[in-house]
């Protein structure tokens, strides 16, 4: 026996051979036998950005005296506990609802454990059970609640750290560090184990029992910055998320989970069960940028994380490959594997790569630094991660555009040269905000007719908590990127909600955040999906759009879902009465013919097969003044009709909920890619928006699936 679960669900986890897990698989009473498997772990201005601002006593942070009496469970790698963002200062008595505790294990105990941070439990017996051989000597984890990484401490700073005042990276991104909701308490629930620095393994069932821990323990919301590939539908139970967000859901909990770093490809996004809010990566309106000066007097801007010295006017180089038959490959970053010392000795480099910019640079940065060289230039497509490199030594991103000039002075000069200063801080206009490249996209590979991601928030150059042995750590603090760094981000925005709205569920929560969300970032300007070419953002990218906290917390409308809601989604994708019986704990009938999963009540509509008109209902809760009367407005997808009956929603004391329907048909004559647009509902107060996806599909046929 590895676990067994009895708090949100019923059962236990083991290790089996095939033919044993086939004879209990075939017992009457067992619902499903779930193989294990392992999955990984996908700040000074965020707040700031997104209207938080402690300055202001009548938005949402304040309003919820921060959050204080939410608890925010934490699923991931651990904790340090150390950290200044767990300090408990000024926060009252632990939350009366709170059952869990602090479990004691390698260099932790019970006393790290506070009213910050006043949950920690480990689950390692499933990963153990697969890799007998794991010693934390060797890996340099911990077998206890303590994390030697730094990915848990991140996001748990992010989603409910404490503020920590004059906080920076080596002078970078200065200011106070803090979460969401910096008096929420936190709960860190470890089941990722690291095989090495980088490589985590976090078994499916370790993270099950983990969730029905924190549902036993009165968690508000779960936070797992987690994915897994290949991904599985939700009607397949080797999704062990998918599984434990369903009861968690039901028990009133919101699971915030992230798109995956698998991007800008299509079809990539994880964490895709409607009842998960699955988070996508955005950038803030901060860039590093990093002046260099050609020997010509023309001033580049690139950007870094550089807080070494100023290295002066040195010689520039390019690594040219004359007389090589292959001259695709001449000044690639890859080729300064096999250049000689000679050539780099002393000097800067450029070099062009078509890698990612996250692989490019470390790999750049050593040979050139092995080789003797000053700091290294590397233009390629536009990217979003930055990372340091070690020993502070210079290498600056820049596009293609921007490195065809530099390649061009080099070549007109007899001597070229360049001085490169250290990294600044820009913060706030001209720079804008984009879909980072790394993000996830959709359309969902698993259900399409389900829209994810549903929302996006930023997760590109966070700064917050980490251990204090990692690298690049300043002080314990340190620059992280990734889906996992955004989904943090709303996890603390779900706990300040839940606090101010004790009695929304889960879906009302999601419905909330997705209907008010930005369109174009905070300034009014465009929203850009990186990737190649860049390309205006659409609900593929970032679902609903980048979160609006203050405008979440009074949407008007909402789309709300019960568990009713959830078995007809169950039924319409495949689930047998049985299976959806047991797992709701009551007896169920699937109607006959099977219900559309365009009938399900979801903030989006999402139609991917468009070929004949096609009619789906929506229900919308008042949540807003009782007497209210609203109006549809809708921007209809390129090609298509969409109406909506009725085109007035009147709620008053007697009437909170009101259906309508919307038909949709299409005049394209081809089949389509995907096109899209919204629907909006509008008193004279609110504006309660969901994003249209539609492709046109007259004859299907494999070419026309993506």
């Amino acid at each position: 026996m590895v676990h067994s679960f009895r708090h949100g669900f019923s059962g236990f986890a083991a290790k089996l051979t095939e033919s044993q897990a086939k004879k209990i698989a075939d017992l009457p009473e067992v619902v499903h036998v779930i193989p294990d498997r392992f999955y990984k772990p996908a700040t000074t201005r965020t707040w700031d950005y997104l209207g938080l601002s402690p300055t202001n006593p009548k938005n949402l942070l304040n309003q919820t005296n921060m959050g204080e009496q939410m608890i925010i469970g934490i699923i991931d790698s651990g904790v340090w506990p150390e950290s200044e963002v767990f300090n408990d200062n000024e926060i009252g008595p632990v939350p009366s609802h709170w059952k869990g505790g602090c479990e004691s294990g390698e260099d932790f105990n019970s006393s790290h454990c506070n009213k910050k941070l006043i949950g920690a439990k480990y689950f390692i017996n499933a990963f153990l059970a697969t890799h007998e051989s794991f010693n934390s000597s060797e890996s340099l984890d911990f077998i206890s609640p303590r994390g030697y990484n730094g990915h848990g401490t991140h996001v748990a700073t992010i989603a409910g750290g404490s503020y920590v005042p004059n906080t920076s990276y080596k002078g970078l991104a200065g200011g106070t560090v803090r979460g969401g909701a910096p008096r929420a308490r936190i709960a860190v629930y470890k089941t990722c184990w690291y095989l090495d620095l980088d490589i985590a393994a976090c078994s499916s069932a370790d993270i099950l029992k983990a969730m029905d821990e924190a549902i036993h323990d009165g968690v508000d919301v779960l936070s797992l910055s987690l994915g897994f590939e290949p991904l599985y539908p939700e009607t397949d139970v080797r999704d062990g998320i998918a599984t434990g967000a369903f009861h968690a859901v039901l028990k009133g909990i919101t699971v915030v989970c992230a798109a995956g770093n698998a991007g800008p490809a299509a079809q990539t996004v994880g964490n895709t069960a409607p009842w998960i809010l699955t988070v996508a990566a955005t950038t803030l309106d901060r860039s590093f940028v990093t002046p260099m000066t050609l020997g010509n007097n023309k001033v580049i801007l690139g950007q870094a994380i550089y807080t070494g010295t100023e290295v002066g006017f040195t010689s520039l180089v390019y690594p040219e490959n004359p007389g090589n038959s292959n001259e695709s490959f001449s000044g690639t970053c890859e080729r300064l594997l096999i250049n000689s010392n000679r050539t780099m000795a002393g000097k800067v480099v450029l070099c062009f790569t078509e890698s990612p910019y996250s692989i490019s640079v470390t790999r750049a940065a050593h040979y050139v630094k092995r080789a003797g060289g000053l700091g290294v230039i590397i233009a390629g497509q536009p990217g979003n991660v930055l990372r340091p490199c070690l020993d502070d030594f210079p290498c600056v991103a820049v596009d293609y555009e921007l490195g065809t000039y530099i390649l061009f002075y080099i070549r007109s000069n007899g001597s070229p040269v360049v001085k490169i200063q250290p990294s600044r801080t820009l913060i706030g206009q001209p720079v804008g905000t984009k879909v980072a490249s790394f993000s996830s996209r959709g359309p969902n590979p698993i259900s399409a007719a389900i829209l994810k991601p549903d929302i996006a928030a930023p997760g590109v150059s966070i700064l917050a908590a980490t251990t204090t042995n990692t690298t690049f750590n300043d002080r314990g603090f340190i620059f992280l990127s990734g889906t996992s760094m955004a989904t943090p981000t709303i996890s603390g925005i779900v706990a300040l909600l839940k606090a101010l709205h004790p009695d929304w569920s889960p879906a009302a929560i999601r419905s909330a955040i997705v209907t008010t969300a930005w369109r174009t970032d905070p300034f009014g300007e465009q929203i850009f999906a990186e990737g190649s070419p860049r390309k205006p953002a659409d609900p593929f990218d970032y679902g609903g759009g980048l979160v609006n906290p203050e405008k979440a917390t009074k949407p008007g409308l909402v789309y709300d879902l019960g568990l009713e809601d959830y078995v007809l989604y169950m039924c319409s994708v495949g689930y047998n009465e049985t299976s959806i019986s047991q797992l709701v704990g009551k007896g169920t009938v699937c109607s006959y013919p099977k219900p559309s999963v365009l009938d399900f009540n979801l903030p989006s509509i999402t139609i991917p097969n468009l070929k004949e008109e096609v009619t789906l209902p929506r229900t919308l809760t008042n949540v807003g003044p009782l007497e209210s009367v609203y109006r549809v407005a809708v921007e209809p997808p390129l090609g298509t009709q969409v109406t909506v009956t009725p085109e007035t929603l009147v709620f008053n004391s007697t009437t909170k909920r009101v259906s309508f329907k919307v038909s949709v048909s299409t005049t394209h004559k081809i089949n389509t890619g995907y096109y899209f647009g919204s629907l909006t509902w509008s008193d004279s107060l609110h504006n309660v928006t969901i994003p249209l996806s539609v492709r046109t599909q007259l004859l299907p046929y494999y070419y026309d699936e993506n």
